[in-house]
């Protein structure tokens, strides 16, 4: 069965909005290479609505491997707001998005990835749904922002499967979902 994995990159105080603002001198080679393997085994994308008219502005034209990820990888996209996606190839996901997760993890494949989309994916963990969340976490306090954990709820448990040091202090770290057994959520 395939797997959900995210990847976000947060300031030391938890903010993961806008890292394009406050982040960019933390993306070197290592962190860039770190993030790009990242996304080996993945052929699909999973974004919010926000991330999604974001990206589609951003990444359409320009070259390298995220680049080419995000533009020839097929999208789905969780928005009951949208009607169109221009950016393709992409597909809406709206309703009962456990069922349509589940349907969409049972289908052949590599594993679903999350570039970005922190309400997306703090919502998938609050409902067990994330099986993989790999955060890079920048020695950078924002102050103000969206925090990914603003609203995870209590009792929610991550196991650490790895963790490293790059370049100019960013730390990796990958966790993996535990069941919560007072929580209704099925981790993968």
């Amino acid at each position: 069965m395939r797997k959900i994995g995210a990847g976000l990159f947060m300031s030391l105080d938890g903010v993961t909005e806008s890292p394009s603002q406050w982040g960019h001198r933390y993306f070197d080679d290592e962190v860039l290479g770190a993030i790009n393997s990242g996304l080996a085994g993945k052929d699909a994308i999973l974004l919010g609505r926000r991330t999604y008219l974001e990206f589609a502005d951003f990444w359409p034209g320009r070259e390298g491997p995220m680049a080419d990820f995000l533009n020839d990888t097929p999208k789905y996209v969780v928005s009951s707001t949208l009607e169109t996606l221009e950016w393709g190839p992409a597909s809406l996901i709206g309703g009962d998005l456990a069922g349509e997760l589940m349907k969409l993890k049972q289908q052949p494949g590599g594993d679903i990835q999350i570039p970005g989309s922190p309400r997306l994916v703090a919502s998938l963990l609050r409902e067990g749904l994330l099986d993989e969340l790999a955060i890079m976490i920048a020695p950078v306090v924002v102050g103000s922002g969206m925090r990914l954990f603003e609203d995870a709820g209590e009792g929610l448990e991550l196991e650490l499967a790895d963790s490293e040091v790059l370049g100019p202090g960013v730390l990796s770290a990958t966790y993996r979902s535990v069941l919560d057994r007072s929580h209704n959520g099925v981790a993968g």
